[in-house]
């Protein structure tokens, strides 16, 4: 057994757990008495294995009911039966195939696909959480022509089967078997009734309660109808119940008769401890009740009353009673009340405790009761004493006792008001008394003001796209904190960003047809709560004519409510939106004691939202109001409401920004940001100013000046680190502890130069330089950085006077070194360096010199050529002005200028003397075109060719005076015609119908030279602007224009 537990631990690791089954109970006992438990029986769980045997296949007959036996090896507790496949998967279950309570397969009918080798019942156990598998069982179903050739090769081709297939047919039940049965249940178990059927087809199965209606909320069906069941079996669920299969042929019913035992329950309750003083009398009551009557035993400390050795002439059994008449001192026990019947039995343990006690009060002291108005008030004073304490209640100190309207006080003590009123309010108190002594006990009673919807959200028909807005406008009890909640068909709204919950509306934004329903606001504090509900109702949008948008209209009925110090409650009527809906309210303030007529932006709220909670400052006089805003600007003001006034406190902040620095090297000049008006809260606004040095245990020096920015502290030391603080002052007291701020009293030159300066020169324009840090003391300030001096002595190769002309380079911060670039080669440099502070910079370090090497001088002066020749010229030039060394000589390179492909071509000889020929044989050309036209006219062969054109050649036109195309040697083409017709039509080579000839004046006078060029007289009249005649022979030697100035142009190029 545990230490200090009433716990028993066996350990039965060694041995048969069989050894330890039996019945347990356990007795606790002191010197008042002893106690039992109940009986606890332990078995040791079992998971038999299946007995081994050998199933045969089952060939049975499409149609017929069939029956698989499961028939698991008894376990404990029962094992749970499934039926599987070799897959480990469940065999479907339906309503012709279903498995029954007990186990087996059921077949209202079997079906060609009912055949297979794996019909596999399994039991699991589950307190041993093992699984056990029956042999696998094989069917096989067969029509009449398959078994008949099957069975004919074993049976000498005799018909196994001369009966005919399995008919249709009505239904029979396979269990229940006969017309009717009876069940017992005990009661508040579970009732399960099975009824399963076999017929073709299948049928199906419904139950009734003969003479009654089934408990609908206790009874389910399982087992595709098969199995009823009833939870929490009662009495009155005994009785005759029916079930009934039915198919197309026919039905059949079976009736259960159920009879409802109980074992023995508790009627009011199992008896309770009972505490009696000497000479008092008392009963103890074991009441209980069970089907068939169960009946009741008694005893005292675990011994039964009647074999007492203790025969108390106070104490009586009567039935189920116990009676105590008198009671003597030392007769306290534990008695037990035992009540069985053959389903059960209870037992239950009293303590009967004879004592002499002075009350006591055990609700806890100074309670605080709080009650809505109207509600019903009650005030505990539960209490323990033996005799047992007389309860009297008295209010706010009165000595007349609270009996009687509207005051009812309970057996228990416990004071009830009916209906709480405000003046019902205070403090009560409860006494106890007996005969022992007196006990007092206070109790607070706040009667809340009711939780109220002073404004109910209303029905909405709104258009689909645009905004609904239900308001719920509340009141409540100050003290009490409250809670909006909103709900949509009774369920939480829908988690969409449209829609918007605000301390008193619920806005949805583009309404859908999804959100018409039932909205309910509910507003609950930690007492009660108030709710109210409107529908939304959402139709199409309709074309409403031209909008007119307007700034909305001012708010109105601005009204002050639940006045604080420290903030005020602000309502507001909004105004008309015009039509385009308000997005915001904007709250403004005037404090008409520190900046009358001047308003201030105080808050901004939704354009939803009709209230808001202000903050306010102590010491100020508020005026409010109210700007609507919307798409297209603000609404003009609001009428202010009326003045608030504030009552004057000590300062919330300190002043900000607070920084300490020195102008002289001996102050320190402490500066703060002031607070303004209305941050000061109180009259007489001052500020202290706090100092000490920093890692100095002093302590701090203070002084007190007025409303200023600014104090001087002289006689400071050098820049010393200082703490300081200041914190605001008004005539009601000090602000907060200000937080600790830091400076430095003022600063002053360093006097110290940087040591160990070092030149390191890495090339002819560019040096390094170190130095070793100035110790802060040295400083006196803030450390800026370095200045690096550095100036060119001379040039080591010129004679030139010394340059004394200082260059600076600033390094910033805490350096050791830096570069100096932009330095002249083979020159000669000093430097030096100082350190600076806010104040200034301090001595320069020893100057140190330096020299840098030559380096690359620079470009000549000046480069001229001069007498050129065909195969020479003379080149000049001057001295570079940055030698950078000693000059040792001149690289001189050049090339020829054709070969450079970056050449400008217009600026060529060449091609500006081309250009030129090529102007002056178009000349050329144009001046033989108007000889050309003045001596023969137009051609006689115009109007021929005028109606026959080949639009490969277009010659010469008589208003611009410019070239066609002309056929050489190598296009064997006649000449052709200057003109297209005004057709449009082009008339190929080979559809000509006339030649050459026919141009001729004599109609054989032309000749054809040996390419085919015609080179007879042309003559003729041409009409036109101009009638000239002309004749004469032209040689076919004669070169074309064309040709002579195509072959000058080719030599050119």
């Amino acid at each position: 057994m545990k230490h200090n537990s009433g716990t028993l631990v066996v350990d039965i690791s060694g041995e048969k757990a069989e050894n330890y089954e039996g019945v347990f109970q356990c007795t606790a006992r002191n010197e008042h008495g002893t106690a039992l438990s109940h009986n606890i029986a332990i078995r040791q769980s079992r998971s038999p294995l299946w007995s081994k045997e050998k199933i045969d296949p089952i060939v049975v007959q499409e149609g017929v009911s069939l029956v698989l036996q499961c028939q698991p090896p008894v376990g404990l507790p029962p094992p749970v039966i499934f039926w599987m496949d070799n897959n480990f998967q469940r065999l479907p279950q339906n309503s012709r195939v279903s498995q029954a309570l007990n186990g087996d397969l059921y077949f209202s009918n079997v079906r060609k696909e009912d055949t297979r080798s794996d019909y596999i019942c399994y039991a699991r156990f589950p307190h041993t959480q093992t699984i056990q598998q029956k042999q696998p069982i094989t069917v096989k179903v067969l029509n009449l022509d398959a078994i008949n050739e099957t069975m004919a090769d074993f049976y000498n081709e005799t018909d196994l089967f001369s009966e005919a297939p399995a008919d249709d047919r009505k239904p029979t039940f396979l269990i229940p078997s006969g017309a009717s049965s009876t069940q017992l249940v005990l009661r508040g178990q579970v009732l399960e009734l099975e009824c399963i059927a076999e017929g073709l087809p299948t049928p199906q199965v419904s139950w009734t309660k003969v003479g009654g209606d089934l408990p609908t909320k206790r009874t389910s069906f399982l087992h595709h109808q098969k199995t009823m069941s009833i939870v929490n079996v009662s009495e009155s669920d005994a009785g005759e119940y029916r079930c009934s299969a039915k198919n197309q042929l026919g039905s059949a019913h079976h009736n259960i008769r159920v009879t409802v035992r109980a074992a023995p329950y508790w009627i009011s309750g199992p008896p309770r401890n009972l505490v009696l003083a000497p000479r008092e009398t008392g009963v103890l009551t074991c009441r209980a009740s069970g089907t068939p009557k169960p009946s009741i035993a008694w005893s005292m400390n675990g011994i039964p009353v009647e074999n007492s050795i203790d025969d108390d002439p106070s104490r009586r059994v009567e039935d189920d009673s116990v009676i105590f008449t008198e009671v003597q001192p030392g007769a306290s026990a534990v008695y037990q009340c035992n009540v069985s019947n053959e389903y059960g039995y209870l037992l239950a343990n009293a303590f009967v405790n004879v004592l002499s006690e002075p009350p006591r009060v055990l609700t806890k002291a100074e309670k605080v009761y709080q009650v809505i108005r109207h509600h019903r008030a009650l005030m505990d004073c539960a209490s323990f004493g033996s005799p047992v304490p007389k309860i009297t209640w008295f209010k706010d100190g009165s000595s007349s006792t609270l009996d009687g309207e509207p005051y009812v006080i309970h057996d228990n003590g416990t004071l009830e008001l009916h209906v709480a009123q405000a003046l019902y309010s205070g403090k009560y108190t409860c006494v106890a008394r007996n005969s022992l002594g007196t006990y007092e006990n206070h109790v607070y009673l706040e009667v809340k003001d009711p939780t109220r919807i002073m404004r109910q959200p209303e029905y909405k028909v709104v258009q689909r796209g645009m905004s609904a807005v239900f308001e719920c406008k509340v009141t409540h009890d100050p003290s009490l904190l409250p809670t909006m909640t909103w709900l949509k068909d009774n369920d939480e709204l829908p988690d969409d960003e449209r829609f918007i919950v605000d301390s008193d509306t619920l806005t949805i934004a583009e309404v859908t047809e999804g959100d018409e329903g039932i909205y309910t606001c509910i507003m609950n504090t930690t007492l009660d709560h108030d709710s109210a509900s409107a529908e939304l109702s959402v139709v199409e949008a309709e074309p409403t004519p031209a909008v007119v948008y307007e700034r909305p209209d001012p708010p109105t009925d601005l009204e002050l409510t639940d006045k604080k110090e420290r903030s005020v409650q602000l309502t507001w009527t909004p105004g008309d939106e015009n039509n385009s809906p308000i997005e915001k309210f904007l709250i403004q303030y005037e404090d008409s004691l520190h900046h009358r007529g001047h308003w201030h932006n105080l808050t901004e709220v939704a354009g939803t939202r009709t209230t808001a909670n202000l903050p306010l400052s102590p010491y100020a006089h508020y005026t409010f109001r109210v700007l609507a805003l919307n798409a297209v600007g603000l609404s003009r003001p609001s009428a202010p409401s009326r003045m608030y006034k504030t009552e004057a406190a000590s300062p919330d902040e300190n002043p900000t920004g607070v920084h300490g620095s020195g102008t002289e090297h001996n102050n320190l000049v402490i500066s703060w940001k002031p607070l303004k008006g209305i941050q000061a809260n109180g009259p007489m606004l001052k500020y202290k100013v706090m100092w000490r040095l920093k890692d100095v245990d002093t302590d701090w020096t203070s002084v007190v000046v007025a409303n200023v920015s600014k104090f001087v502290v002289s006689g400071t030391p050098t820049f010393s680190p200082y703490e300081l603080k200041v914190q605001a002052v008004n005539k009601h007291g000090s602000g907060p502890e200000p937080t600790v701020a830091h400076g430095h009293s003022g600063e002053d030159l360093p006097v110290a130069a940087p040591d160990n300066t070092q030149v390191l020169v890495l090339n002819s324009t560019l040096v390094e330089v170190h130095w070793d840090p100035v110790s802060l003391k040295s400083i006196r300030g803030h450390l800026r950085g370095y200045k690096v001096y550095y100036w060119r002595e001379l040039s080591l190769h010129k004679h030139n006077p010394r340059h004394v002309e200082k260059q600076i380079l600033d390094f910033s911060g805490n350096h050791t070194h830096g570069m100096v670039p932009g330095l002249k080669p083979s020159s000669h440099y000093s430097l030096n360096v100082r350190v600076y502070n806010g104040k200034g910079e301090g001595p320069p370090s020893p100057s140190q010199t330096f020299e840098t090497p030559e380096g690359v001088p620079g470009i000549p002066s000046f480069l001229t050529v001069s007498d050129p020749g065909l195969d020479s010229l003379t080149l000049e030039w001057g001295p570079p002005k940055d030698q950078n060394g000693r000059l040792t000589g001149y690289t001189l390179t050049y090339q020829p200028a054709m070969t450079s492909r970056q050449v400008d071509i217009a600026t060529q000889g060449w091609f500006i003397g081309l250009m030129c020929a090529i102007a002056l044989l178009i000349l050329i050309l144009l001046i033989i075109c108007f000889i050309q036209r003045n001596k023969g006219g137009k051609y006689p062969v115009k109007e021929k060719e005028d109606a026959h054109t080949d639009p490969e050649f277009q010659p010469m036109k008589d208003d611009d005076c410019t070239f066609g195309e002309y056929s050489d040697s190598e296009d064997q083409k006649p000449l052709k015609g200057s003109r297209t017709p005004s057709s449009g039509r082009t008339v190929k080579r080979g559809d000509s119908d006339d030649s050459l000839v026919d141009y001729s004046e004599g109609g054989g006078d032309g000749q054809f030279n040996e390419d085919g060029s015609f080179i007879g007289q042309y003559s003729g009249k041409s009409i036109g602007r101009d009638t000239v005649q002309g004749e004469g022979p032209e040689s076919s030697e004669a070169p074309s224009p064309i040709t002579t100035a195509m072959n000058s142009l080719n030599s050119f190029v």
